[in-house]
C-alpha cells in the first residue's frame, strides 16, 4: 500500500461541484440574457418596421439596421459562452473561477439585454419616424449606435472577469 502525502491527496481530489454550477449558470446567463435582448430588439424594431413599410416599401431594406445591431447582442452572449465554458476543467476549477464567470456571464447577459431594450425602443421608433422625415436617419444610427455600445462594455467587461479568473 502506497503512502501519499498531503498534497498529493490535493491534487487528486476533484473541485467542488458547485463551484461548476456557479460556472454554468455564467454561462447561461450570458447567453439567455443576451439572446432576450437580441430578441427583444428584433421584435420591436420588425414591429417598426412592418409599419413603416406599408407606406414606405423603398424603405424597408435600410431600415433593417436597427435588427442586425440587435442580432450583435446574441453573438456577445454566445462569445462568452464559449469562452467560460473552454475555461472550465473539473479537476481545477475552483470557487473563485466559479463566482468569476458567474459575474461574467451576468455582466455580458445583464447589459446586452439592457442593451436590446435600447434597441428596440429606439428602432421601433426611428424607423416610423425616418419614413416621415429622411432627414433623421443619421440621427438614429447614431443613438443605435450608442445603445450597441452598452453591450459591447459589458463584453469587454466580462471577457476581462472571465480571462482573469482562471489562475485564481
Amino acid at each position: 500500500m502506497a503512502l501519499y502525502s498531503a498534497s498529493t491527496f490535493m491534487e487528486m481530489q476533484k473541485c467542488d461541484p458547485s463551484s461548476a454550477f456557479f460556472g454554468f449558470m455564467g454561462v447561461t446567463s450570458a447567453i439567455v440574457f443576451a439572446n432576450m435582448g437580441a430578441a427583444y430588439g428584433t421584435a420591436k424594431s420588425g414591429v417598426g418596421i412592418s409599419s413603416m413599410g406599408v407606406m414606405r416599401p423603398d424603405m424597408v431594406m435600410r431600415s433593417i439596421i436597427p435588427v442586425v445591431m440587435a442580432g450583435v447582442l446574441g453573438i456577445y452572449g454566445l462569445i462568452t459562452a464559449v469562452i467560460i465554458n473552454g475555461k472550465m476543467d473539473a479537476a481545477t476549477y475552483s470557487a473563485y473561477s466559479g463566482y468569476a464567470h458567474l459575474g461574467a456571464g451576468l455582466t455580458v447577459g445583464m447589459s446586452s439585454l439592457a442593451a436590446g431594450l435600447a434597441i428596440g425602443i429606439v428602432g421601433d421608433a426611428g424607423v416610423r419616424a425616418n419614413a416621415q422625415q429622411p432627414r433623421l436617419f443619421v440621427g438614429m444610427i447614431l443613438i443605435l449606435i450608442f445603445a450597441e455600445a452598452l453591450g459591447l462594455y459589458g463584453l469587454i467587461v466580462g471577457l476581462v472577469v472571465a480571462s482573469t479568473a482562471e489562475g485564481k
